[in-house]
């Protein structure tokens, strides 16, 4: 089986309200979303599928194939349209990510010839992005920043062997890093408020219990979890999920960049 993504672009206004809702309700759940007026995204679309190689094309699908199925209906339904008054889906439910990502799932499933859709994902900016697979479930990914410092050294290990294994990371004083974190939660989108789980509270407790906690500090000598932990990124993106864990019921996974090169996931242990 061999998978094949492709990316398009496109813009549209939305807004998150309830018109039974009080001003006041509508402002508390949905923050400046709920502006009436609407407000605006240039959204990047991922459509990914999956088929078995031709061996006489040598491909598994035209690429044409695909871009006139996705982008007929991009454009017909969602480009440059104020979704909640143009598109009849979503004068009846609200255009979340999550809600958009489900509404292009249904719309292009078994649309696309010769292949088998298989993960939808949705970028609405560079830190918020939802994606969808042939499940009733859908993931959101909300992207966070923050800078440290750490050594990476193992108390299990003689000086020469941690020289050995992390060499320049070794350095007494230690190194730093800008890491991005991606953390993800999973569900199906709340058929009232079209949200899996509110942006806002999940800001909230990243912040308090991932940013205020580690960002500008020395992870080696700042903080309580790694001060007998060797801060490796493996180890880090570990220490978040369990900080995280009990606070987001229906977190799904933990992605952290330590650099551009650098990236780790972890999903805990009841899913591994």
């Amino acid at each position: 089986m061999l998978y094949l993504s492709r990316k398009l672009y496109f813009s549209a206004v939305h807004s998150y309200r309830i018109d039974e809702w009080s001003e006041e309700k509508n402002k508390a759940v949905f923050g400046p979303c709920s502006n009436q007026n609407g407000h605006g995204h240039d959204y990047a679309l991922e459509v990914m599928v999956k088929g078995k190689l031709n061996r006489e094309s040598g491909i598994v699908v035209n690429i044409t194939d695909i871009d006139q199925v996705v982008k007929s209906l991009v454009q017909e339904q969602l480009d440059g349209r104020f979704l909640n008054k143009e598109n009849s889906y979503f004068i009846e439910n609200i255009p979340t990510t999550e809600n958009i990502v489900s509404y292009l799932w249904d719309s292009l499933d078994g649309e696309i010839a010769h292949c088998t859709l298989h993960k939808i994902r949705l970028h609405e900016n560079e830190f918020l992005y939802s994606e969808k697979e042939d499940s009733s479930m859908v993931r959101l990914t909300r992207k966070y920043h923050f800078c440290t410092a750490h050594r990476l050294h193992s108390e299990y290990l003689s000086d020469e062997e941690n020289v050995a294994l992390f060499g320049k990371c070794n350095n007494p004083y230690g190194h730093g890093h800008n890491y991005y974190l991606e953390v993800t939660v999973s569900g199906k989108p709340d058929p009232v408020t079209g949200m899996i789980a509110n942006i806002a509270d999940i800001d909230q407790i990243v912040d308090q219990e991932i940013s205020q906690r580690f960002d500008h500090k020395h992870l080696n000598l700042d903080t309580e979890e790694f001060k007998d932990l060797n801060p490796t990124s493996e180890n880090v993106a570990v220490v978040i999920w369990d900080l995280l864990s009990d606070k987001l019921a229906n977190l799904f996974k933990i992605g952290l960049y330590e650099t551009e090169k650098n990236y780790f996931e972890y999903y805990g242990l009841d899913k591994e």
